[in-house]
């Protein structure tokens, strides 16, 4: 029976995509180091999405877009991203483990689990993949609007990236549904 772990990163951010992640482990393969991403260097992240994708049995990652996020709200954006995710497996689970207590509808059984990022190696090596994929699009994106700094922030609400919003407005990328982005003044909303 494969079981398969599911997580997202990118929820709290003012920008960008939401991310989710699908990982199937074959509970005979050793991953030394999983955790929750947030828990781990970015250094570390990087070795292990690597690790991850050459030991998985199957994995997948897909997103949902700040204009997704802005028309159906984050919680419905991360529930639409896992289910893609879920849905690019090459493998068809019978149960999936999903990070929270709110899941997607899925096409088998579903447990949630609070801090499952923390307990399931499957859930912990979504929330790796999720994370890195997201952390390396908000650095490409940072080449094409290198005012915003989101190679250093990801996007989320730290104090430089409040100052940097107030000083040049909102880009394409910016999830307006969010009050920051939201009461900036003269957004640019740049493509």
């Amino acid at each position: 029976m494969y079981v398969v772990g599911l997580d997202e990163a990118g929820r709290g951010a003012l920008a960008g995509p939401v991310f989710a992640a699908a990982v199937v482990l074959d509970s005979s393969v050793n991953i030394s180091g999983l955790n929750d991403s947030k828990k781990i260097t970015a250094k570390r992240r990087e070795s292990l999405f690597l690790e991850i994708c050459e030991k998985a049995t199957d994995f997948s990652v897909a997103s949902a877009s700040a204009e997704e996020i802005d028309q159906i709200n984050i919680l419905q954006a991360s529930l639409l991203a896992m289910k893609r995710a879920f849905s690019a497996l090459k493998i068809v689970p019978a149960k999936a483990l999903v990070d929270g207590n709110k899941a997607p509808d899925l096409s088998c059984e579903v447990q949630t689990i609070i801090g499952g990022d923390a307990l399931e190696p499957s859930i912990m090596a979504a929330s790796i993949l999720a994370k890195v994929s997201r952390d390396r699009y908000m650095l490409e994106l940072c080449s094409h609007f290198p005012e915003y700094e989101f190679g250093l922030h990801k996007g989320y609400p730290t104090a430089r990236h409040r100052v940097l919003l107030t000083s040049y407005g909102a880009c394409s990328h910016h999830r307006r549904s969010f009050a920051p982005v939201a009461k900036v003044t003269g957004p640019k909303f740049l493509s």
